[in-house]
């Protein structure tokens, strides 16, 4: 009988599930690491189902490919993003504060996900379709709401007339890209640092990832410094552009 009943209780234990949604999102965390330290193509399935913690089969059971397994991760990192930028603006604040606290989720955000920035910002853009134009698509979504933020600051500013749409959209683009820049500069990991990883145990590549990690948060900037850095650089001069200064060549 209590042989019976131990019997019963492993049977129970073993047929408790994990849901698929759970699941699958391990599989993805799983990715976007295995992505960003390996690279897409150096990637395989084995490690990242590995890493998961499941049978190869089930990671293909629930994502079909390597190719729909990373467009997911794409879209998963893509929105986090653009959730954390929007979320973080303070709505009813002056357009200064407004574009600062953005750019701060933006760092911030990109700080806590180094692996996910790596992945958008490093392997999706250089594998063409359809993975590029998920970044594209994401970037867009980005540029068109600071594209919002600045020509509010214009409004702000009483010189909605003196700068055109294109204008603002170019000032735009070329703050998501400053962005961009700052965010890869404190966050993203690099080549090197992929490939000593690849020729080590795996004890080991725990171990010494660990420490690296250790060093590059001791010395990654706060989310707010560098947001306040990327201001200094592009709020004074859209300031006096927004005073109706412009700058010429000289003739």
């Amino acid at each position: 009988m209590g042989r019976a009943g131990r019997a019963c209780g492993v049977s129970a234990v073993k047929s408790k599930r994990v849901p698929r949604a759970v699941r699958e999102q391990q599989m993805l965390d799983a990715a976007v690491r295995t992505f960003a330290r390996r690279g897409y193509r150096a990637a395989s399935m084995d490690e990242i189902a590995e890493v998961a913690g499941v049978s190869k089969p089930l990671v293909y059971l629930y994502l079909n490919s390597k190719e729909e397994l990373f467009s997911a991760v794409i879209r998963r990192e893509s929105a986090a993003l653009v959730e954390a930028v929007t979320a973080a603006v303070e709505p009813d604040a002056p357009a200064d504060r407004q574009l600062w606290s953005g750019l701060t989720g933006f760092f911030a955000h990109t700080a806590e996900h180094p692996d996910g920035w790596a992945v958008l910002h490093q392997q999706a853009r250089t594998h063409g379709e359809p993975f590029a134009l998920e970044v594209a698509a994401m970037r867009a979504e980005i540029v068109r709401f600071v594209t919002e933020l600045i020509g509010a600051a214009a409004q702000e500013a009483g010189c909605v007339g003196e700068l055109a749409d294109r204008e603002v959209a170019g000032l735009a683009h070329a703050l998501v890209g400053a962005a961009e820049s700052l965010a890869e500069w404190a966050n993203v990991r690099t080549d090197e640092d992929a490939s000593g990883e690849q020729e080590q145990e795996q004890e080991q590549e725990q171990e010494q990832e660990q420490e690296r990690e250790g060093e590059r948060e001791r010395q990654r900037p706060a989310a707010k410094d560098t947001a306040a850095t990327l201001m200094n650089f592009a709020w004074a001069g859209l300031g006096r552009l927004m005073d109706g200064e412009r700058w010429a060549p000289e003739a």
